[in-house]
């Protein structure tokens, strides 16, 4: 088989995983089955609490803390559906990722939230997020396998997103100190700059 053929039997293949999963979800997951409703309660409503909790006067920092675990998630997830590990069984569209109410709403809202108290109240991060992956994993996770809206497949287990929780957490919480850093360091530098620019025009 060449190059061409490859791609060629590669998007047969797509085009006929795309249509079965259009042919599931008309039939065991659209807006006529209680488990649509569900998973559009867990996209919004997370969504809604952060309007009215998130600190405004730190929303960037708070914001790009949530949109890393997002993103982190979102990956992650798409790897392990994708080789049959880890599976969402009911989703709002075959045109997004199965899990977008738990990579975009659910677990994003829950550790920034936390991030977020445990920064504005000294509270230790680390330990705090143990504990709230735990309730993710070995509380909300086992309820979900429990009714069948997830499946663990392949040795998967909640251990293991309890360790990608944690991880994911502190990747998020080191990147963000990151950025906060090297957004000091550019503050000072542009504030030296004002100040030795010959060009600036004085205060009157």
């Amino acid at each position: 088989m060449d190059f061409k053929q490859y791609w060629n039997q590669i998007h047969e293949k797509q085009e006929e995983v795309n249509s079965l999963i259009s042919s599931y979800w008309s039939s065991f997951s659209n807006m006529w089955h209680w488990q649509f409703w569900v998973v559009t309660f867990l996209l919004i409503v997370p969504l809604l609490l952060l309007f009215f909790t998130v600190d405004r006067k730190r929303i960037f920092e708070i914001f790009f803390f949530g949109y890393t675990v997002h993103m982190l998630w979102t990956y992650i997830d798409i790897a392990l559906s994708r080789n049959g590990y880890f599976t969402h069984k009911y989703f709002l569209t075959p045109l997004l990722p199965n899990a977008l109410n738990m990579t975009a709403s659910v677990l994003p809202v829950g550790f920034l939230l936390l991030y977020q108290y445990c920064t504005n109240k000294n509270k230790n991060f680390y330990l705090y997020t143990i504990l709230l992956s735990a309730v993710f994993a070995f509380g909300f996770a086992t309820i979900e396998k429990y009714i069948g809206f997830v499946e663990f497949r392949i040795g998967t287990t909640q251990f293991h997103l309890f360790i990608i929780d944690v991880g994911i957490a502190y990747i998020a919480c080191w990147v963000t100190k990151l950025l906060l850093k090297v957004r000091g360091k550019n503050n000072n530098w542009n504030r030296e700059l004002n100040l030795n620019n010959p060009f600036k025009k004085k205060a009157r």
